[in-house]
């Protein structure tokens, strides 16, 4: 059984249209903020991939106008199922923006979880966005993807995940991190939660995502210095794994 869908969301953003055109549109803007290792051909009929462990993912450029409206779409699967992206920028007078994403396709199998899992985890990709611009303007980022052993659920994780980050369970936004990885000090404040798949920490030099559900996690981060992308995720991997032991 398939399933058509679109989920809209509109977030405000503390950056220029320039600048939140170079987010959005840009292989390494969106490695600052998004999944993956990203490349955009800039013109419409382009070529759009993202690059995560075990998986790449291409897509098509449908939209290209700079400053103002980018679009791309995926390749529709044997079952039929796609996804379509769609961003929609918006300048104010006081140099902020209005972005408006839009998220279409078909969904198919377990669609029901799965558009419960976009609905969720849409708004927390874009309010890293906002984090990006407001506090890393005109910086790219080295994304690291680590995984997690599998766990009985995802209360576990959290559980797990939150403490050996120096957290409480309860923790919440605007709370205080102190922890290490490898010997190395993280010091930051939490930014985002949503209690048991997400957490956002943001440091001077890094937005740290664990993303997780159904007993996984990864990570999702984005370093702001020049770090070696293969050493980091077996680093965090490490962590995950002595975390969750």
């Amino acid at each position: 059984m398939s399933h058509e869908f679109q989920l809209t969301h509109d977030i405000d953003l503390e950056a220029t249209p320039e600048q939140v055109w170079a987010a959005i549109a840009t292989g390494p803007g969106i490695d600052s903020w998004f999944m993956g290792r990203n490349e955009v051909e800039p013109r419409e009929g382009g070529v759009a991939t993202m690059t995560m462990p075990g998986f790449t993912g291409e897509s098509t450029v449908t939209a290209w106008e700079p400053g103002r409206r980018f679009a791309y779409r995926g390749k529709a699967a044997e079952d039929g199922s796609f996804m379509a992206m769609e961003y929609l920028i918006e300048g104010r007078d006081d140099g902020t923006t209005t972005l408006r994403f839009v998220h279409s396709g078909i969904l198919t199998g377990d669609w029901e979880a799965e558009y419960d899992a976009l609905k969720k985890g849409n708004p927390l990709y874009l309010r890293t966005l906002a984090q990006y611009v407001k506090h890393f303007p005109g910086r790219t980022a080295v994304p690291v993807a680590a995984f997690g052993p599998q766990q009985p659920d995802q209360d576990t994780v959290w559980a797990a995940v939150t403490r050996a980050a120096g957290l409480s369970k309860d923790v919440r936004e605007g709370d205080e991190v102190h922890f290490t990885v490898d010997g190395e000090p993280v010091d930051g404040v939490v930014d985002t939660v949503l209690e048991p798949s997400f957490l956002g920490v943001r440091t001077d030099d890094a937005l740290l995502r664990f993303v997780g559900g159904g007993g996984m996690v990864l990570t999702g981060h984005h370093i702001f210095r020049d770090v070696d992308q293969a050493a980091a995720e077996r680093t965090w991997g490490d962590w995950l794994a002595a975390a969750l032991a």
